[in-house]
């Protein structure tokens, strides 16, 4: 890491919020106490202080506020400590990473240790993964393994996203905001009664837009890349015919169309870890197409009924999704071979395209619950899981006109059972026992085939390759949570997760079906929950430790564009993760947050290939092009995360408020690949963002100035190793301006 960069970063958030606070000391208003967040991170309502568990959440003003620029759920990345989120499919498929364990996959079949809740209903897919999120109640964020009611594929932590919910009043709100490259983003939500407490209803739509505004210097044409159009909606019945009978049904859908991730050849400077001096956001050169269309559709229902004093739970899911991406994965124009090609070295060119012509998931969930306000609380269930996924991957012959070079096919099913059980027994008054066992049963049918092969290989088509791998795996969790004082919680927890047999099968370029065996985690964690200062000032501190065996690991690229999944013998990862929000007087807010983690793949006979372009590597070489990764940190985990939000209110005459905002969020290094090099790397990432609102009485209108990367930070967040020192970048700064009206 580059660490005076690092250290001018942090210095600059420092004194920020002093400024800021220093300012504050002025106001004379009365100070007003916070209100205890509610979670469902036990699948109950609970407040956030009495949850044994790292859980952040986010929601409100600020929530609003960092996705303002339109961006997809990206928008997460760095917010919250230990959350790192990027993706090589532009506004599709993001990839969470949650105290350094992720998957940095990009097949469409790739499974991820963090899990992605919408409502509930787990969301398999990393294409459904980028469902956009508005009209939200709140985002929780759970770190650390959550094998006992999340189960599969939960090893790092889950993501949960929860809704705003139908209401028995009318109610609702709309947000036009209008920036640079003409980017025009509607949300907006209705809600209200159909029959009086019985039923009612709730209306969501996001419609986002973007203008093209990327010029490609190769074809001379200006502003034909970098658009996109998204639209979302949500339609939510809640029904309640009886006062012990409770049911939410959802309807959702997505249309994207737009572009896809703009790969940039050469802009990493060699053996330098930098961007080339001469690189610009707004330019490209590119010698093949780009495109990106994707459409989901989801529906879900949830029942609750009371039972005396239990209540039986019945969560029902169902999506489907079809999607196609292509791009110009070599990021420039011609070839070595040939008398022109740029910018800098192309050895050869590379054109493909993935896309999903079928998904279908559903999921089922029953559990009984005991009632809260006893001693002893317990609950207990079942789980069903199936997913069907069609794939296939294209590979087009740049040099003649795009024309099909290549076809490649996969089918997967997948299914997965679970029984499981979790109690909290209230031992004293104030110390709370809680445990938790599940037993998961995972199989999945896999099949994958060439029907042609890329001219340049010299091979032929494929027969279908069979994979059949099932598992039988328990995970669980134990707690302790002792209340020292009424403002003061202190817990400890074990727990155990997995992540089931993965399969990759990138058949385009290489012949061989890989298959990463079950990956077990044992993690320990411990943490202090304060709210101090009468509920101005609410401060959470975790630590954490934990042993992964058989981490699942994605060699990407290399010398070809193919992928091989390995096993780590061991993986360690240990860290401290603090949140602070404070409200010294009623005009002021200051939330902040801060991680560390370190992470250590262990496993001395772990080599892999190196990149394929011209990079500087710094592992030990073990063989022609083959260099061992033992004692590497994993990939795209940051060492340090850490963001600080401010929003200051001034009352003016006539009930007119003004409400000044600022949030910033930093990242130390990260590396794209397993391996590690020179220039498939970035030393830090600063991001920041300000809101200026005027909030007139009259009508609950609202006019708001925002800019979202303001210091306009241009940073790699991602590479292609295996033709040239290909690179991708964050989102360009970005001004608007945002008209709200509430109802």
């Amino acid at each position: 890491m580059n660490f005076s960069k690092s250290v001018y970063a942090l210095a600059f958030l420092m004194m920020l919020s002093i400024s800021l606070t220093v300012g504050a000391d002025e106001e004379t208003e009365e100070v007003v106490r916070m209100e205890e967040i509610v979670v469902t991170a036990r699948k109950r309502e609970q407040s956030s202080f009495e949850v044994p568990l790292s859980v952040s959440t986010l929601r409100g003003e600020r929530f609003d506020a960092i996705r303002s620029s339109g961006m997809d759920v990206r928008f997460l990345s760095n917010r919250i400590p230990s959350l790192q989120i990027e993706s090589s499919f532009g506004r599709i498929f993001p990839r969470f990473y949650i105290r350094g364990l992720g998957n940095t996959d990009f097949d469409l079949n790739a499974s991820q240790p963090v899990s992605l809740l919408y409502d509930g209903v787990v969301l398999e897919n990393a294409l459904l993964k980028g469902f956009p999120a508005f009209d939200l109640d709140r985002v929780e964020v759970l770190r650390g393994p959550q094998g006992t009611l999340f189960g599969r594929n939960t090893p790092a932590g889950i993501v949960k996203f929860e809704s705003a919910r139908p209401t028995q009043t009318l109610e609702g709100y709309g947000r036009l905001n209008y920036g640079r490259f003409n980017s025009s983003n509607f949300e907006g939500a209705v809600s209200g009664p159909i029959v009086p407490s019985v039923l009612s209803a709730r209306l969501s739509l996001l419609a986002q837009w973007r203008n093209d505004w990327v010029d490609n210097e190769h074809t001379g044409e200006d502003d034909v890349l970098g658009g996109h159009q998204d639209l979302a909606g949500r339609v939510q019945l809640l029904w309640t015919p009886m006062p012990e009978l409770e049911a939410r049904f959802k309807f959702h859908a997505r249309d994207l169309d737009g572009t896809a991730r703009l790969f940039r050849a050469n802009i990493l400077s060699k053996g330098e870890g930098s961007l080339v001096q001469n690189f610009a956001r707004d330019r490209i050169a590119h010698d093949g197409p780009n495109e990106q269309t994707l459409r989901t559709q989801g529906l879900s229902a949830e029942v609750r009924y009371d039972i005396g004093d239990f209540q039986l739970v019945s969560l029902t899911g169902f999506e489907r999704l079809t999607n196609f991406s292509r791009g110009d994965i070599d990021g420039g124009y011609g070839a070595a071979f040939l008398p022109v090609s740029g910018p800098g070295e192309i050895p050869f060119p590379s054109e493909t395209a993935s896309g999903i012509p079928s998904l279908r998931q559903f999921s089922q969930e029953v559990r009984l619950m005991s009632p809260a306000a006893r001693r002893l609380t317990y609950q207990f269930g079942f789980y069903y899981f199936s997913e069907f996924v069609e794939m296939e991957d294209f590979n087009y012959d740049t040099l003649s006109g795009g024309a099909l070079d290549g076809i490649a096919r996969q089918e997967q099913t997948s299914t997965a059972r679970a029984a499981f059980a979790a109690l909290t027994f209230q031992m004293l008054e104030n110390l709370e026992l809680g445990a938790g066992l599940r037993l998961s049963s995972d199989a999945k049918n896999y099949t994958a085939w060439r029907d042609q092969a890329p001219a340049v290989t010299g091979a032929g088509p494929l027969d279908p390759i069979h994979k059949n791998p099932e598992d039988t795996v328990w995970s669980g969790d134990m707690s302790l949570r002792y209340q020292v004082a009424p403002s003061v919680q202190t817990y400890l927890r074990a727990s155990r997760g997995f992540r089931a047999p993965s399969i990759q099968g990138r058949l385009l370029f290489g012949d061989a079906v890989t298959v990463a065996d079950t990956e077990t985690i044992l993690s320990f964690e411990g943490g202090t929950k304060l709210r101090l200062w009468d509920q101005r000032l609410h401060l959470n501190i975790a630590g954490f430790q934990y042993f992964m065996q058989d981490q699942q690991l994605t060699a990407v690229g290399g010398e070809t564009n193919f992928n091989r999944l390995v096993n780590a013998d061991s993986t360690i990862g240990r860290g401290v993760e603090a949140e602070l929000i404070f409200m010294p007087i009623t005009a002021l807010e200051v939330s902040a947050g801060l991680s560390y983690n370190h992470t250590r793949i262990n496993d001395p006979n772990l080599a892999i290939q190196g990149c394929g372009a011209p990079c500087t590597m710094l592992d030990p070489p073990v063989g022609d092009g083959i260099y061992s990764i033992d004692g590497n940190s994993l990939p795209q985990a940051p060492g340090w995360i850490a963001d600080v939000a401010l929003s200051y209110a001034l009352s003016l005459p006539s009930d007119i408020r003004l409400v000044v905002s600022t949030d910033w969020a930093y990242r130390s290094r990260v590396r794209f690949f397993l391996y590690d090099s020179v220039e498939f790397a970035d030393d830090w990432l600063l991001v920041g963002g300000v809101r200026l609102a005027c909030l007139l009485p009259y009508n609950d209108i609202e006019v708001a100035l925002i800019g979202r990367n303001i210091l306009n930070d241009t940073s790699p967040t991602g590479g292609i190793d295996f033709n040239n020192l290909t690179g991708f970048v964050n989102e360009p700064r970005f001004w608007s301006l945002e008209l709200v009206k509430r109802f």
